[in-house]
């Protein structure tokens, strides 16, 4: 465009100017001197007005020039815009596997209000989690059955808890969400008479019975070693004696139970709630301490502010209904 209007200039300029020296030689061959420094004056303002129309009109291509570029560049701008609105933040939460109920309802309830998140959990034994965190796992936000795997990834932690010096925990969101409570279960039956932890800690000890517990590294199973202890019980003699099977999470506590292969198990009462089964016992804070469950988002986290959205939201009174509906209570 901006091509054929500076071509059009041209050519009239070129018609002005041919016009212009055939009538200053007419006037000179009729009226000598005088006339040629008349017909000059008048030949150099008709040019001089043919030059403004060019300058013009390269003007006025120059801004039409302009303008489409502009249309085109604010397109491109509400296309892009259009584009971003449409993608989908894809939040990855670790948790403990005793929240895998609650947080698995709570994410439909979330994920109903807020159209642009989808949420993907990663459940397993807050130990285990803790690892894969480690090793550099993609995640979010960890919410964990411990202060302890917390405080192994939070810098500010005590060097004798976090003895690697690891730093993924952003400490400034990190809160005490939950707490729950340890209990004694037993299946469907209650094959062997099992009432309390008092009751359990005779049979164990008159080799008696089989007890389900956690793992080493899982809390629940580090809450069942302070039990035994608070009781002066032997681990190592109890297994070495067949009294005791171990699971990698609590899950797999709870369906030792639940299938009948153990006489009882340690778990939470929120598992046991899930489960169906029977709880004959809450161990008290003497006996194991506080339940907490901490969560924070982590620094590495690739969408920091939508992790904390979702943490923030499972403070609100509609995350905790639910929480609370399996035995969970709020932490203080």
């Amino acid at each position: 465009m901006k091509k054929c209007i500076n071509l059009k200039a041209k050519q009239c300029l070129s018609l002005v100017t041919a016009a212009v020296l055939s009538l200053s030689l007419g006037a000179c061959a009729s009226s000598g001197t005088a006339g040629t420094t008349a017909a000059a004056t008048t030949a150099a303002a008709t040019t001089k007005a043919a030059e403004s129309e060019a300058t013009t009109a390269e003007a006025t291509t120059t801004e039409a020039t302009t303008t489409e570029a502009a249309t085109a560049d604010t397109t491109k701008a509400e296309t892009e815009a259009a584009a971003t609105e449409g993608e989908k933040t894809e939040l990855v939460v670790f948790a403990a596997a005793s929240m895998t109920e609650t947080l698995t309802e709570l994410k439909d309830l979330y994920e109903a209000e807020h159209s642009n998140v989808t949420i993907t959990y990663n459940f397993d034994s807050s130990g285990t989690l803790k690892t894969q965190i480690q090793e550099s796992a993609e995640c979010d936000l960890f919410i964990s059955a411990s202060q302890k795997q917390m405080n192994q990834l939070d810098i500010t932690a005590d060097s004798s808890v976090n003895t690697e010096g690891l730093d993924f925990v952003d400490e400034s969101t990190r809160l005490n969400l939950l707490e729950n409570q340890v209990t004694l279960v037993v299946p469907e039956g209650n094959p062997k008479g099992i009432d309390s932890f008092d009751t359990l800690a005779e049979k164990l000890s008159a080799g008696d019975v089989l007890l389900a517990m956690g793992n080493s590294d899982v809390p629940v199973g580090q809450y069942t070693q302070k039990i035994l202890t608070f009781y002066n019980l032997d681990e190592t003699t109890l297994a070495g004696e067949g009294l005791i099977t171990y699971g990698s999470n609590v899950k797999e506590v709870t369906t030792q139970v639940s299938e009948g292969s153990v006489d009882c198990g340690v778990i939470y009462c929120t598992d046991a709630y899930s489960a169906g089964l029977t709880i004959v016992d809450y161990a008290t804070k003497d006996m194991c301490g506080q339940v907490i469950y901490p969560a924070a988002v982590l620094k590495n986290s690739a969408h920091a502010e939508a992790a904390q959205d979702f943490l923030t939201y499972l403070t609100t009174d509609e995350a905790m209904t639910v929480f609370e509906k399996v035995g969970f209570i709020k932490a203080a």
